[in-house]
C-alpha cells in the first residue's frame, strides 16, 4: 500500500459485556466497508489491520479488529487514552484512524 488512508468518524463507545470489559468503538459501516474493500490483503490474524488512532489531543499506535457477527471494524480504548479524553460508556466522541 502507498500512501496513508484517513478516516474521521463519530461513534458511541460501548463496553463488551463481560467482567472488566474492554472498551471500544465501531467504525461506521460504511467505512468498514471501504477498508475491509481496499485493505483485506493486508490483515493479520481475526481481521486486524495496523491503526493510529486519534480522540481528542491524544494519538496512539493500535489496531482495530473486523467483527464480522457486527460486520465493521471495532477500535479499542485502553484506559489509558480513556482517562486522558475523559471517555465513558456511551458517549459519542470524534475519532480518526489512519491506516
Amino acid at each position: 500500500m502507498t500512501g496513508i488512508l484517513k478516516y474521521d468518524f463519530s461513534a458511541k463507545v460501548w463496553q463488551y459485556p463481560s467482567p472488566g470489559g474492554w472498551y471500544f468503538v465501531s467504525l461506521p459501516e460504511n467505512i468498514a466497508k471501504e477498508i475491509r474493500a481496499n485493505l483485506k490483503k493486508e490483515e493479520e490474524g481475526w481481521g486486524r489491520l495496523k491503526a493510529t488512532a486519534e480522540i481528542g489531543k491524544s494519538q496512539w499506535k493500535t489496531a482495530i479488529w473486523f467483527d464480522t457477527k457486527m460486520n465493521t471494524y471495532l477500535l479499542p480504548l485502553k484506559a489509558e487514552i480513556r482517562k486522558k479524553e475523559n471517555i465513558f460508556n456511551g458517549k459519542i466522541v470524534d475519532a480518526t484512524i489512519l491506516l
